[in-house]
């Protein structure tokens, strides 16, 4: 599974970088670094509106599908399996018309080291190469709730197979895209089908952090430092 990932662009750098133009220019206020994104954290993803523009847009983590009775569920769907996405009744519609791209620069995974311990990795490319993680986003309102209130949007990334750099640590990881897929995981449904792969694990780094990275409310940039394995 992939359970936390950093996100360290500034809004300058995300709008160049995902090459978004009028009228979502405008700074996203609280958009601030993230050494620490957690399940049920509300975070930017990057989809295309009706006329075709990616858009930036803040969502919660934890996809709440639209025929859900309620939200409670989402903390348990922050994962999509690469292998079932199609057919699971959780994600298929959204796997044919709502992808987006999950803003990220790295993940974290544990590696089991014994029955009570793990050690935690920071999974990024080399050279900070951007990529985005392959993600799929859903809007739910209650039955109850006025038509003029706003839906409640959230989303779930997509894992597959480890490729050689993850396997000695995790059994999944997620969807990595390079910039030559954003626009294809944005397209057809056949297109996004095609990506649902490991990435090249020769384009990729690892190394192991700090145990600090497994609680939630430590989130600052010493979290990714390398640490004597």
């Amino acid at each position: 599974m992939c359970g936390r990932y950093t996100n360290q662009y500034t809004w300058t750098e995300l709008v160049e970088l995902y090459r978004i133009t009028e009228p979502y220019i405008h700074p996203v206020t609280n958009l601030r670094p993230r050494y620490n994104f957690a399940p049920t954290d509300t975070g930017v993803v990057v989809r295309l509106d009706k006329e075709g523009r990616r858009q930036p847009a803040m969502m919660r983590w934890g996809l709440v599908p639209y025929w859900s009775k309620d939200e409670k569920g989402g903390g348990a769907m922050i994962n999509a399996k690469a292998e079932t996405v199609a057919e699971k009744p959780a994600y298929r519609t959204a796997f044919k018309a709502r992808p987006c791209l999950v803003v990220a620069d790295g993940f974290y995974e544990w590696k089991k080291l014994g029955p009570k311990e793990k050690r935690p990795y920071f999974i990024t490319l080399k050279d900070k190469a951007p990529f985005a993680i392959a993600g799929l986003w859903e809007g739910w309102r209650a039955k109850d709730a006025p038509k003029e209130a706003p839906a409640l949007e959230t989303y779930t990334i997509l894992t597959t197979e480890p490729n050689e750099i993850c396997a000695p640590i995790h059994d999944r990881m997620p969807v990595l895209l390079g910039q030559d897929d954003w626009s294809h995981w944005l397209g057809t449904l056949e297109e996004r089908k095609r990506l649902l792969r490991p990435f090249p694990a020769s384009k990729m780094e690892c190394w192991p952090v700090g145990k600090a990275v497994g609680n939630v409310r430590n989130d600052d940039p010493s979290l990714i430092a390398r640490v004597s394995a």
